[in-house]
């Protein structure tokens, strides 16, 4: 998704997110409307926005960190003897998706794994990726010709579970009674009609990636209680539950002491970690009766995670298809080629390798092969 450099990018940052019928679902009747929707909620929403960027820096962090991603991936790719370069492209916002494309295509790649950096499928962050690929490769000559491969997800790869059972082992020893605590798992929601009305398979693989983490660490004797919850909701409509914002005093009243946040839906540290977590919900926990609170860090560079991306992006190697064939898997519709595969989209949601970013709070590489 990406997310606005400074604070006076927070507005028009909003505006391009709620521009996205992915985002905001309107009745085809509706779609010429959706500039307007969108230009009177960012503004609507900017001044709260821009105040939560001030609290973590004045922008957001997900660039640079993203950088450092695609550069230890692409280091990881070059010792294994694969020569590769790495693209970023978000969303949203700078450097845009279809920038970097453009820049693909200038340096005459010819050969692409695309890596989108949610590791959870949805058709409102990784279909809004697929989509944007699709549209600008298939309307270039050139483009579509180059032979691309697609990581669509990656949350029940053993190396991202590993990686994420680790830094929750990590955290639970800063506290006084680790075996007490509760793991609070909070994801970034999507609206409820998303999974009943488009069959977006987010939830289930939500659900199925938490177990994984839980059963990795009960095989190392972690057995504490475990809650998934959703955040970041907006507008009135319902999004899947339970809220966090809700969650979060309920195990207050329940007698929880002790909560240790795990943000799962994101590689990277950004608004939502940093300030939405960090901050508004670590302030609710105190003001519900929690004693203690604790974050678990998004993953970013943490090397264990970035070797099995590698591999990913490795394998993938072997399934590159030019994009005339790859249309169906890039409609962005939850089909079972989609839902099933294993893997990422390199932003551009990524022979030499080239690799992009994108959707809220996170990007997309495209690794190009010489």
């Amino acid at each position: 998704m990406g997310g606005p450099s400074t604070v006076k990018d927070v507005e028009p940052f909003l505006y391009n997110l709620f521009n996205d019928p992915d985002i905001i679902r309107m009745p085809p009747v509706a779609n010429m409307f959706q500039p307007i929707v969108a230009k009177i909620i960012s503004s609507t929403r900017a001044s709260k926005s821009a105040k939560g960027y001030e609290s973590i820096g004045g922008g957001s962090p997900l660039y640079p960190l993203t950088k450092d991603q695609g550069d230890a991936l692409q280091n990881s790719l070059e010792k294994r003897g694969i020569s590769a370069k790495m693209y970023i492209g978000m969303r949203y916002w700078h450097p845009f998706t279809e920038d970097s494309i453009k820049q693909i295509k200038a340096d005459g790649i010819t050969k692409l794994v695309a890596l989108p950096l949610y590791p959870q499928y949805s058709i409102s962050t990784t279909g809004s990726s697929l989509r944007c690929i699709r549209d600008e490769f298939n309307s270039d000559p050139y483009l579509s010709q180059v032979p691309l491969a697609v990581i669509s997800r990656f949350s029940s790869r053993p190396g991202y579970i590993q990686s994420m059972a680790d830094l929750v082992q990590l955290e639970l020893k800063k506290f006084q009674n680790p075996s007490e605590v509760h793991i609070f798992f909070t994801a970034h929601g999507v609206p409820k009609k998303y999974v009943t009305d488009f069959l977006d398979p987010y939830q289930q693989e939500m659900e199925e990636c938490v177990s994984l983490i839980m059963a990795d660490l009960k095989a190392r004797g972690v057995s504490n209680s475990h809650l998934l919850a959703y955040q970041s909701r907006v507008g009135p409509t319902e999004w899947l539950k339970p809220y966090t914002s809700e969650a979060i005093p309920a195990l207050g009243a329940l007698g929880c002491k002790g909560l240790l946040a795990v943000p799962i839906s994101f590689v990277s540290e950004h608004i939502e970690t940093l300030d939405e977590i960090d901050e508004e919900y670590r302030e609710l926990a105190l003001h519900s009766g929690i004693k203690e609170w604790g974050r678990v860090p998004a993953l970013c560079s943490y090397p264990p995670f970035i070797e099995d991306l590698a591999d990913a992006v490795q394998d993938a190697f072997s399934d590159t298809k030019p994009i005339v064939e790859r249309n169906v898997e890039l409609d962005g519709k939850p089909d079972n080629k989609v839902v099933m595969a294993m893997g990422k989209v390199l932003r551009t949601w990524q022979g030499q390798v080239a690799a992009v970013s994108s959707v809220v709070g996170s990007s997309t590489y495209l690794w190009s092969l010489f």
